[in-house]
């Protein structure tokens, strides 16, 4: 695909968590267009919707797709769509109208919930991207820890073809990452990082870039974190990876995304209800990880300048 080197699709990438109402498990438009506004005055390069930290699973498609509507017009970045679903229609449909309100590009798993073999999912893809071949550039999403994996010669061979535009890698897996190196010695195309453990040293190895969910709560350590890298300043990088380290430990803690969104409360921002309630030891643990980001939080911010 022609213009591949004018896409957003390079250094830190926040992916947005979706705020739901006080209530009930439905999407507050207005809490996401703050999401939106938070990330855009950071340093990040682009935004994500509807990955894992934005929960996409919970939402219709209807309020996916109007949510993108409103994103791409509020946002002071560049919006990346995953457009991943179940059924190829509703997936086509996302895409649809991503690529109709200017959306920078989208993401795509292998359909959800049900166990596909390579075949079907090489299959998928290239029925989808051939669709929409010139219309919005198409990016392979590998999220095996959640979903049916991209078989690696599957995503070598769509990505040598050309016929993917490029990969988000969230496997953690160097090894499969490697390959996708490899295969980048002779054919361009962006080659993002998706699992914040393995950032640095994917981005060492050749990553263009990262869609972080870390970057949803704390954008400034992954945009300082980055430069750091692509400035070779080592001991900030060293400092910086043990402050986001210790971030993640705490966050792991929580299903998905669940520990983000308590950071991000913590930031003043809405989210709303959850999608599952706490059990009483887990809102305990919430609280300490409220807490606690609460008083980690200037000390890291001022790490980062």
């Amino acid at each position: 695909m022609e213009g591949l080197a004018m896409l957003p699709f390079t250094g830190p990438m926040a992916a947005a968590v979706t705020p739901s109402r006080p209530d009930s498990y439905q999407m507050d438009l207005a809490a996401c267009l703050d999401v939106i506004d938070f990330l855009c005055q950071s340093d990040v390069r682009a935004i994500a919707l509807f990955g894992a930290t934005g929960e996409f699973p919970h939402f219709t498609v209807e309020d996916r797709v109007r949510l993108a509507h409103m994103a791409i017009k509020r946002s002071r970045v560049p919006v990346i769509v995953n457009a991943t679903h179940s059924c190829f229609e509703e997936a086509r449909s996302i895409i649809e109208h991503a690529a109709a309100n200017g959306a920078a590009g989208i993401l795509l798993q292998p359909p959800s919930y049900f166990r596909y073999a390579a075949p079907e999912i090489r299959q998928f893809f290239l029925d989808m991207i051939e669709e929409f071949e010139g219309q919005i550039p198409i990016l392979l999403y590998n999220l095996p820890f959640f979903n049916n994996p991209i078989p690696v010669d599957v995503a070598c061979e769509l990505l040598q073809s050309g016929t993917a535009a490029g990969i988000k890698d969230s496997s953690g897996d160097l090894a499969y990452f490697d390959q996708l190196v490899r295969v980048r010695q002779s054919v361009e195309f962006p080659l993002i990082v998706g699992n914040d453990n393995v950032f640095v040293e994917a981005r060492r190895r050749g990553a263009d870039g990262v869609i972080s969910g870390c970057a949803a709560a704390v954008p400034e350590l992954l945009t300082a974190l980055d430069h750091a890298i692509v400035d070779g300043n080592e001991p900030k990088i060293t400092d910086l990876s043990l402050l986001l380290n210790e971030f993640i430990r705490r966050i792991e803690r929580f299903p998905g995304p669940l520990g983000i969104r308590e950071c991000l409360s913590t930031r003043g921002l809405k989210m709303g209800a959850r999608a599952i309630p706490f059990a009483e030891q887990t809102e305990r643990a919430a609280a300490e990880l409220r807490e606690w980001f609460h008083g980690w939080l200037p000390g890291m911010i001022e790490k980062t300048r």
